[in-house]
């Protein structure tokens, strides 16, 4: 449901906007032709993840593909593929321990200072040296970065770690001599198609385009990345202010003159865990008793049921207005994931396992029982998060088709910390890293990370899987074993996957972003669209 904005609230949102040096927004038709307005750059909102973090990329700034300001040695195309960007070639040795990478030749920093090997190394042993400070590039299997010449750089790991290439496509590289941890934060040095000209907090951002990019610079010179509260960003839209602004699915169906929307194909999966162990108690890492387990979902046959019952394009229709495509596991833009589909909407079969199992309607009341205990449990949605909200409400009126009450509530992602171990949670992956299946899946990780295996999987065939995945010396062995990890555990329906979601944006008519050239967006909707931004032109 659309909610009433605060006039007041909206009045400065726009003011706001509209102050922004040198981005001047829309401008309807004046900016075709000789695009005499094409000198002010534009303006866009993409949600305000990028303001809360640090730009920094030895503090894990933009590690998913999205990176203005600072080039990896690797980059993702549109096929989801690695292809060389600062470098041209690599190779790895048999026993999967050392890695060596041929840099690009002629690449400078924002600065104008030279990029060359010895920034490569500087930047992953200081990423190392202050592991803790970054929690997207895992660099703890790493011995040593050594530059052997101004373009030539070899990493040594103390034991194979097949998601290095992942790695080196997700850190951006920093120059030796100028590199400054403080400033860093708002103000990179990169290699990147843009430098940060202006950062106001929580107001906006304005980058330039760096003449100094090797692919040459882009033709908008400057973009600004508004700050904005979400209820204001259509309006602000509506007003001719923004360029191109984020929206949710339930604002899809809108129209705004002089736009039109676009939605992209991600990766970003929405899937609901269901813990398979009993119910007892147990302590978690804190030393703090957490009730563990569930005494409906630990029954196989109540997970089977739903996986393969469900109508996921019902489902989709109700919470998303159409928008967004079935999941039955991580989407087939990925080169590790398991894409054998399990067809949903068998209802009949769904309820033939039901009560093959013992879970019968004996009441009438159109809940199954079992052994005196109703088919029922709770699915907890972030209450930050009103799409996954909507979602788990379509999910809980459709297995009512199947006898299966879900209650849906909300709660802090701090509450999180307890509930997920007993109670159904909505969660968003996805990622290039096939990492994500170790955290999912491995029997080590339960109740170890904050979100780590929270269904309590435990399957010594898959944890066999994803070690070797971790230890192959061949990309397609590990590809390999990465998908027949996710067959094992799949087969065990530890996870209720329910949408790839794709991410909205109104654009305007007078923006071409290049959609060609748009990779498939990773987890977190919003600044994904940027992976392109040196492609953006103004028609």
């Amino acid at each position: 449901m659309k909610k009433t904005y605060s006039i007041v609230m909206l009045s400065i949102c726009l003011a706001l906007v509209a102050a922004m040096a040198g981005c001047s927004g829309r401008t309807g038709g004046e900016t075709s032709g000789d695009n005499a307005d094409a000198k002010d750059g534009i303006a866009v909102y993409v949600g305000t993840t990028i303001f809360s973090e640090s730009l920094d990329p030895v503090k894990g700034a933009m590690s998913y593909g999205y990176s203005f300001t600072n080039n990896a040695l690797l980059k993702v195309d549109p096929q989801s593929e690695y292809v060389g960007d600062l470098a041209t070639d690599w190779s790895v040795t048999d026993d999967a321990l050392v890695y060596t990478f041929k840099l690009r030749d002629g690449v400078r920093f924002s600065d104008g200072s030279d990029f060359t090997a010895e920034d490569v190394a500087f930047t992953y042993n200081t990423v190392k040296e202050n592991q803790a400070n970054n929690e997207n590039v895992d660099l703890t299997r790493l011995q040593s970065a050594e530059a052997l010449d101004d373009y030539t750089v070899e990493f040594t790991l103390s034991e194979p770690y097949s998601p290095f290439l992942d790695t080196a496509a997700m850190l951006g590289i920093v120059p030796s001599d100028g590199y400054d941890s403080e400033a860093f934060d708002r103000f990179p040095i990169g290699t990147g198609a843009w430098k940060v000209a202006q950062y106001d907090a929580d107001q906006q951002i304005i980058v330039e385009a760096n003449e100094d990019y090797y692919e040459g610079a882009p033709a908008i010179p400057r973009v600004a990345i508004v700050y904005l509260d979400g209820e204001a960003a259509l309006p602000a839209a509506r007003s001719g202010d923004l360029d191109i602004s984020m929206v949710t699915p339930n604002f899809a169906s809108d129209r705004i003159d002089g736009m039109r929307l676009e939605a992209f194909e991600t990766m970003d999966v929405r899937n609901i865990s269901l813990p398979v162990r009993a119910e007892t108690t147990m302590q978690n890492a804190d030393g703090d008793e957490v009730i563990v387990g569930n005494d409906v979902t630990s029954d196989v046959n109540v997970r089977k049921a739903l996986a393969i019952g469900i109508d996921r394009a019902t489902i989709i229709e109700n919470a998303f207005n159409g928008i967004g495509k079935p999941a039955f596991g991580f989407t087939d833009n990925l080169l590790w994931a398991d894409t054998e589909i399990d067809a949903d909407a068998k209802r009949d079969e769904a309820k033939g396992i039901l009560e093959a199992a013992g879970w019968i309607d004996a009441d009438g009341d159109g809940v199954r029982e079992k052994d005196g205990r109703a088919c029922a449990f709770t699915v907890y949605a972030a209450s930050s998060d009103n799409d996954r909200y909507l979602l788990a409400a379509a999910l809980s009126e459709d297995a009512k088709e199947l006898g299966v009450d879900i209650e849906v509530k909300t709660a802090s992602w701090d509450e999180f910390g307890k509930l997920q171990y007993s109670s159904g949670i909505v969660w968003g992956w996805g990622q290039y890293s096939p990492t994500v299946l170790d955290s999912l899946f491995n029997s080590g990780e339960f109740m170890k990370g904050p979100f780590s295996n929270v269904v309590g999987y435990d399957n010594a065939d898959a944890d066999a899987r994803i070690e070797a995945a971790y230890g192959a010396g061949d990309q397609a062995d590990a590809i390999e074993n990465w998908k027949e990890a996710q067959r094992i555990a799949n087969a065990d329906y530890p996870y209720l996957y329910l949408v790839n979601i794709e991410h909205c944006y109104f654009v305007s008519d007078a923006l071409d972003i290049s959609a060609e050239t748009q990779i498939p967006h990773p987890h977190g909707h919003g600044s994904p669209i940027i992976c392109n931004m040196k492609d953006w032109t103004l028609k």
